[in-house]
């Protein structure tokens, strides 16, 4: 899942190295950390966060094959 991120997340914004993606394990559920530039955050969350849900869409389906939840969080 991390990976899948990290890809989507530096294909979007104009500085790649920047992006750093952080998986953490909890009982519950998996999350995913993803953390860019400054000035790629609005890149990354879109017009009225329609990208964001879109890559939270794409992990949550990704996911499903493994049947874990998976939540992303953008800082």
């Amino acid at each position: 899942m991390k990976d899948l991120v990290e890809v989507i997340a530096k294909a979007l914004v104009d500085s790649p190295d920047e992006v750093v993606v952080t998986e953490i394990e909890k009982e519950d559920a998996l999350v995913i950390e993803l953390k860019v530039a400054p000035s790629d955050m609005g890149k990354v969350i879109g017009k009225q966060g329609r990208i964001a849900k879109a890559i939270r869409s794409v992990v949550k389906a990704a996911a499903s094959k493994e049947e874990k939840k998976v939540i992303v969080e953008i800082q």
